[in-house]
């Protein structure tokens, strides 16, 4: 069951929305209002949460407030990996969820949390335990990000291997699983806090995990999954067909759906993270895609 959908993924990451374009989050605002209203009108019911924000700016969400954004959302999300790629300490969380609360009224939702096994699969261990400790119950939702690691033969698209250096091959072990599906030693400490948290996953468009995914989030006890459908996948040939297997088999998880990622031929710049050149058009993709699953 779809339960809330998000507009966008870490919108004030220039990994995920070229804010060179968009100096002021302008027509990021536009678009999401749009988005808003278009979703509302297909089901009013659906919580509409702005894209998770990483890093954590209580400015960010003061700039969109003053655009109007926040009016027309239910839900602000953040994401955070002290452990990884913050600068701040994990022990920080409830300090960071502080902020957030000074800059809305809204509900707080941490959409993505996790470390990875870069260093040492330990580290995710104690990761786990610390974060569960930190935020169940100082948040709404709390999606552990993720059940897999990325395959290394996949770029992690989002990211600039050329100046990220190591910090960018940290998102290959962010998983519970390893590529070899293998567990790691946290994935045997999951399902203690579950369902308090749930599990983020993206998946790629024909993604072979997903049927493996059903079962492995299943037997941890997740209940809530937060995931995303990509509106650059919705021009690629037989993309309803996946999307519907992908929600088809995903249906008795309550669902937080991420729309994002521009396709090419739709951007100012022939780029995922570019702004769209019609608004509109990712407003209309938003409600296309409540009115098929989540009628």
């Amino acid at each position: 069951m779809i339960e809330a959908v998000m507009f966008w993924n870490e919108p004030n990451n220039l990994s995920h929305w070229d804010f060179h374009l968009d100096p002021d989050w302008k027509i990021y605002s536009e678009m999401v209002k749009l988005a808003s209203g278009a979703v509302a009108a297909e089901n009013p019911g659906l919580l509409k949460v702005l894209g998770g924000i990483s890093p954590i700016d209580p400015d960010f969400l003061r700039n969109l407030d003053g655009k109007g954004v926040l009016a027309e959302m239910d839900v602000v999300a953040v994401h955070g990996f002290p452990l990884d790629w913050n600068h701040w300490t994990i022990h920080q969380w409830p300090e960071k969820l502080a902020e957030v609360r000074a800059a809305t009224t809204l509900p707080v939702w941490v959409s993505e949390v996790g470390v990875s096994t870069f260093g040492a699969e330990e580290v995710q261990v104690f990761g786990l335990k610390r974060s569960a400790e930190l935020l169940i119950g100082r948040a709404g939702r709390i999606h552990w990000y993720s059940l897999y690691d990325l395959p290394r033969t996949w770029p992690a698209t989002t990211r600039h291997r050329e100046s990220e250096g190591s910090s960018y091959y940290r998102h290959f072990y962010m998983g519970l699983v390893r590529e070899d599906g293998t567990p790691k030693p946290a994935m045997a400490s999951f399902s203690r806090y579950a369902p308090e948290l749930g599990i983020c996953q993206w998946f790629h468009f024909e993604d072979h995990r997903l049927d493996d995914a059903v079962k492995k989030l299943k037997d941890l006890g997740v209940k809530k999954i937060r995931t995303g459908l990509s509106w650059a996948d919705s021009m690629r040939p037989f993309a309803m067909q996946w999307f519907d297997r992908q929600m088809r088999a995903l249906e008795s998880f309550d669902i937080t759906l991420t729309f994002c990622f521009t396709p090419e031929a739709k951007g100012i710049k022939p780029h995922h993270t570019s702004p769209p050149q019609a608004l509109e058009e990712y407003a209309e993709f938003c409600a296309a895609m409540v009115r098929r699953y989540a009628r």
